[in-house]
């Protein structure tokens, strides 16, 4: 896919549309508790973006600030007023950049553009979800505190989590 190349998305009563500009430059699949309630599922899609590259281009959003668990940090969920759809997040952690809720895409398959895939909590997958053999896992974030990259798990086969 052309690199260039304008997406759009938006919430589910189309009030909210929004604009991304290339390929993410990640994909974050996270299987942490705050993602599963954030999502209402076992865990987020979430391609993330360089925030230049990333517009409203109609509607309003609101906003519910929190603090991660993990670092303390406060963590924006941007959400459509009228029918309650989360659009994106930015993390003060991650300063210049943007995670979109995959769903949220017209194309949500474009997510799977990123170079780098990061599963991350695995240790709060909930009971039944499978990890393909041979992808780079991580049991909770994928870099510490002080930003160092940890190293992951490769599973051999298929995993379920019991």
């Amino acid at each position: 896919m052309n690199s260039a190349m304008t997406h759009q998305g938006g919430c589910l009563c189309k009030a909210v549309r929004f604009s991304v500009v290339g390929d993410p430059v990640l994909l974050t699949i996270c299987y942490c508790r705050f993602c599963q309630r954030a999502t209402g599922s076992s865990h987020l899609v979430e391609p993330i973006w360089r925030e230049s590259n990333f517009s409203v281009i109609s509607g309003s959003l609101q906003t519910y600030d929190t603090i991660s668990r993990g670092s303390g940090k406060r963590v924006s969920l941007y959400f459509c007023g009228v029918c309650g759809t989360k659009t994106h997040q930015k993390m003060e952690r991650f300063s210049g950049i943007v995670g979109v809720y995959g769903g949220s895409l017209d194309v949500p398959g474009i997510a799977f553009n990123a170079k780098e895939v990061w599963r991350i909590f695995l240790d709060d997958a909930a009971p039944g979800t499978v990890i393909p053999p041979n992808v780079p896992t991580w049991h909770q974030h994928r870099i510490d505190d002080a930003g160092h990259p940890l190293e992951p798990t490769l599973f051999a086969g298929m995993q379920i989590i019991a």
